[in-house]
C-alpha cells in the first residue's frame, strides 16, 4: 500500500470502549482542527444472531446504541477497539494526544503514528461501490459487505480568516475488526 500524502495516527486503548467512552473520545477528536477523516474498528455488534441455533433471533447487546458526535447521531455497529485518523499535518497529532489524555484516565492507550494505516488510493472495492469519481474522503473506508454508507460528522477546522473554527465534513465509518 502506498504511503498517504497526509499523516495518520491510530488510537489503541488497552480495552474495548463502551459507547459512552466512544462518544466522549469522538467528540474530543472531532473537535480538534485538522482531522480529515476517521475509521472505527472493533468487533461487530450485530442486531440479530448471525449463526448457531439462535440464528436470526434478536441479539440484545447494551453496547449497540445510538451515540451523538458533534450533533450527528448514529448507531454503534462495532464496539470500539481502535480509532484510525488522517490529519492535515504532524502538529495535529499532538493535539489528538492531548485530547486522548483527557479521555483515557482510568486505563492506558497507545497513539501510533505513520502514513500506512488507511488507504489513500481507490481500491477495486472503492471503484465497484462508488465508481471512478469517488470522493477522496471516503476512499479506503469501504466495507464491501455493508449496504449502508459511511456516517458523515462535522469536524472543527481552522478557517483562513482570523483563525475561527468552521465546520467541514469528516467521514467516519464503523467496520468489522480484522487482523
Amino acid at each position: 500500500m502506498p504511503d498517504s500524502a497526509f499523516p495518520q495516527c491510530r488510537i489503541v486503548p488497552l480495552r474495548l470502549l463502551s459507547p459512552e467512552t466512544t462518544e466522549l473520545l469522538l467528540n474530543q477528536v472531532a473537535g480538534v482542527p485538522g482531522v480529515r477523516r476517521a475509521v472505527i474498528n472493533g468487533p461487530a455488534l450485530p442486531a440479530t444472531v448471525p449463526y448457531g441455533p439462535a440464528r436470526g433471533t434478536e441479539n440484545p447487546n447494551t453496547n449497540r446504541r445510538t451515540i451523538q458526535v458533534r450533533g450527528t447521531e448514529f448507531e454503534m455497529r462495532v464496539q470500539t477497539g481502535m480509532v484510525t485518523l488522517e490529519v492535515e499535518d504532524d502538529t495535529v497529532v499532538e493535539k489528538i494526544r492531548t485530547a486522548c489524555d483527557e479521555v483515557f484516565t482510568a486505563f492506558p492507550y497507545t497513539l501510533q503514528t505513520g502514513r500506512q494505516f488507511m488507504k489513500s488510493q481507490a481500491s477495486l472495492v472503492d471503484y465497484a461501490k462508488y465508481g471512478p469519481n469517488a470522493d477522496e474522503f471516503i476512499i479506503g473506508l469501504t466495507d464491501p459487505r455493508r449496504k449502508d454508507s459511511p456516517v458523515i460528522i462535522p469536524t472543527a477546522t481552522p478557517d483562513t480568516d482570523g483563525g475561527r473554527l468552521s465546520d467541514q465534513t469528516q467521514t467516519e465509518h464503523t467496520s468489522n475488526y480484522s487482523n
